[in-house]
């Protein structure tokens, strides 16, 4: 028998358009002999469709197009991820269409409520195994968090199944398809089933699924592997128990890896959407260029404006080296002095600020002059702002509510600063769409500088990136407490500095744009920290 798995990139609750696309893929399929199509979860809807699973009529919706894929299986087989609304519950559910009619049904078992997911909100567990039999193979259904656990897939065996159909919506975040594939083996080797996992490719939100589908044998081996970032149709055949070699696409290293990420993340939000492009601000600095250098290749440079906002600080060399990565990566450009508006602001507040000091409160004007540009800029012309701010500066509050936080989209809102260096480093490394070594070597190697005020510095105001980093992985990401990171060698003073630093932000993060995840714990769905909050360890 041949199976086809088809990663593809849809939208969440664009229904129709998601079923024409599994349509023209289930076409390809039969083109090209398979006798059965995988699509990934909840294929109709789009993962995760969230509280649109709480519409009555987004259920009737469904079916409809749930129709016309069922029409469809008179030409091939077709496993099919659906919301169903049953006998008062929600399910997250497959069914498998053959010959017009439903041959097998199932419901997802292990509903995750962890990182991203909030599946509990939403669905009632399945509760039975599901096996059926397609030109005498018998097949399994199960959907991605079952094969986590050992439950689901030992029921599927017990239950007389040989192979397993594992329709995913599994995001991205450093290192994650490594982790699925050696899930899936442990579940291969413990289970004695052959599977086949499909998951989802593009942007939804700040969430990024990446693709990277696959077939393997009982015994762990990988027979077929599809690529990670782009849709893709591929066939795999199952003779003699076994699934036959097929195509094996290498995926990227780490840091391949993450910079596709961002530019999908950003190419997919502006799409979808609907933006005609996007603005930002560019300073001279490694975050912008960073910014800039994704959303060139993620859009391409006619969709792409940069804007230099220069005051009496901002040193000579930002703006010589901005208008040069400008010549280099060829978008629009343009530069609006802040300095007079600054000035207008602070001659208007005089009357309120007399007798007290110069302090943070006129840097920050500066930066929300810049914010209130950009923005005046995008409603002109309906393009979004990407914001150009890093994990490392949410993490300490190293930004401006209102200024540098103004905006649309996050670029870089869970890569931390050492990251930030890394990819430009690897983005001046390759070409993309014939562009190579977009970014001047002076923005990557020259201190970085808010420049707000004479000969400032980042590290003026925090410790050093690489410390700080560092800290922030352990407390944020793995969930260290203070003494823990205090024990693996990092001075108190630093750690109790930058949690200090993290707690009295965390209203800053709440009014921050949606941003790419990249990591196990972004700010963003699964970070949900209370503002008001007193624990300290």
């Amino acid at each position: 028998m041949r199976i086809a798995l088809a990663q593809f990139n849809a939208t969440v609750g664009d229904l129709s358009d998601n079923t024409e696309q599994m349509l023209q893929l289930a076409e390809q399929a039969r083109e090209q002999g398979a006798r059965l199509v995988l699509f990934p979860e909840l294929a109709i809807s789009g993962y995760p469709p969230e509280d649109l699973l709480l519409r009555p009529s987004f259920y009737q919706d469904v079916q409809v197009q749930l129709a016309r894929l069922r029409a469809a299986s008179v030409q091939i087989a077709l496993a099919v991820g659906w919301p169903e609304w049953a006998d008062g519950h929600r399910y997250n559910a497959v069914s498998v269409f053959d010959g017009g009619e439903c041959i097998a049904h199932y419901r997802k078992m292990d509903l995750p409520n962890n990182e991203v997911f909030d599946e509990r909100r939403y669905f009632s567990a399945g509760e039975h195994a599901t096996v059926f039999a397609l030109d005498g193979v018998r097949m399994g259904l199960n959907i991605c968090e079952d094969i986590w656990h050992a439950t689901a897939p030992r029921l599927a065996r017990e239950a007389g199944a040989e192979l397993l159909l594992v329709p995913n919506a599994s995001p991205f975040h450093r290192g994650k398809e490594q982790e699925r594939l050696e899930i899936a083996r442990a579940r291969a080797q413990e289970s004695g089933l052959a599977l086949l996992y499909c998951n989802w490719v593009g942007g939804q939100d700040e969430l990024v699924f990446d693709g990277g589908s696959f077939a393997m044998n009982a015994d762990g081996s990988v027979a077929c592997q599809l690529p990670m970032f782009n849709s893709s149709l591929r066939c795999v055949d199952y003779q003699h128990g076994l699934l036959q070699s097929a195509e094996v696409d290498a995926w990227p290293e780490d840091e391949a890896a993450v910079y596709q990420a961002l530019v999908v993340g950003v190419r997919d939000y502006i799409r979808k959407n609907g933006f005609p492009g996007v603005l930002l601000g560019l300073s001279g600095g490694v975050d912008s260029a960073l910014t800039l250098a994704v959303a060139i290749d993620a859009l391409g440079a006619d969709k792409v404006h940069a804007v230099m906002m220069p005051s009496r600080y901002t040193a000579d060399i930002s703006v010589t080296d901005s208008r040069e990565m400008i010549e280099r990566v060829g978008c629009r450009y343009s530069e609006i002095d802040i300095w007079p508006i600054y000035e207008q602001f602070v001659g208007a507040l005089a009357p309120e600020f007399s007798g007290l000091a110069a302090d943070t409160t006129e840097e920050n004007i500066q930066a929300r002059c810049r914010g209130t540009l950009l923005m005046a800029l995008s409603n002109k012309s309906g393009k979004l702002v990407l914001t150009t701010g890093n994990k490392s500066e949410m993490t300490t509050g190293y930004c401006t509510l209102y200024g540098d936080m103004a905006g649309g989209f996050a670029v870089l809102k869970d890569v931390s600063k050492m990251w930030v260096y890394q990819l430009c480093e690897y983005r001046n490394g390759i070409s993309v769409r014939g562009l190579s070594n977009p970014i001047p070597q002076r923005i990557i190697t020259r201190p970085p500088s808010a420049e707000l005020r004479p000969d400032q510095t980042d590290q003026d105001s925090l410790p050093p990136y690489a410390v700080l980093d560092a800290i922030m992985e352990r407390y944020v990401e793995h969930n260290q407490s203070m003494a823990e990171i205090m024990a693996a060698g990092f001075a108190e003073a630093d750690v109790k500095r930058v949690v200090k630093l993290l707690k009295i932000n965390e209203y800053k993060r709440r009014q921050a744009p949606v941003g790419i995840r990249i990591t196990p714990r972004s700010f963003g769905k699964d970070w949900r920290y209370p503002i008001t909050n007193r624990y300290f360890a």
